[in-house]
């Protein structure tokens, strides 16, 4: 038997109210609630892409401070699902009798933090390293991501919140770390076979 604690003493009842609020609201919405909750990461991965291929314009500097985003973002999904395994947080779906647009996830597929919000943050912090615009982005739609998983019933309210602190407090840290390249490298690396990676 697994041994795992309910969250719903710490914000049940604003999770039962946002349940409450999607189950009285228009189909067209949830169905488009329900779709940027599954495949929304996806925008993610084209503003990195974006991101990465400006940036070339720019100089191997910018675009290897690109091509660090997906290596913080990484970084905080790691830190998330380690600290997932480690509290252990059943699903609200789980620990409530409430009916969700998504359908429950099963026992052991844990719920603190949320991986979606915290991999959306650590996205959205990162890429302000490379681009405002899209950093300015990038934060709109984790803050959608954020609470489309609690619409749909899959994460309370501070399961979410606990997924943008910590992926945008990793991705700040990694990102640090990361752009502070030796200046050289970036040369030595566009003159090799990566330079497509890096120049235009």
């Amino acid at each position: 038997m697994i041994l795992a604690f309910s969250g719903s003493a710490v914000d049940g009842e604003p999770y039962t109210d946002v349940v409450g609020l999607a189950h009285r609201s228009p189909g067209w919405f949830n169905d488009a609630v329900t779709v940027w909750s599954a495949y929304g990461l996806a925008l993610f991965a084209v503003l990195m892409t974006v991101g990465w291929w400006r940036s070339r314009r720019t100089g191997a500097r910018a675009a290897m401070t690109a091509l660090a985003v997906p290596v913080a973002v990484v970084a905080a999904f790691g830190v998330d699902a380690g600290l997932k395994a480690l509290v252990r947080e059943n699903r609200p779906c789980q620990s409530l009798r409430v009916s969700t647009l998504e359908a429950c996830p099963a026992p052991g597929d844990w719920s603190f933090p949320s991986n979606h919000a915290a991999i959306a943050a650590a996205a959205a912090v990162a890429l302000c390293f490379v681009s405002r615009r899209l950093g300015a982005v990038a934060v709109l739609a984790a803050g959608a991501m954020a609470v489309s998983r609690v619409w749909i019933g899959v994460h309370y309210p501070h399961d979410v919140l606990a997924g943008v602190v910590l992926g945008g407090l990793v991705a700040f840290v990694s990102m640090t770390v990361l752009r502070r390249w030796p200046r050289g490298l970036a040369r030595r690396l566009s003159a090799t076979r990566l330079r497509p990676l890096l120049v235009s």
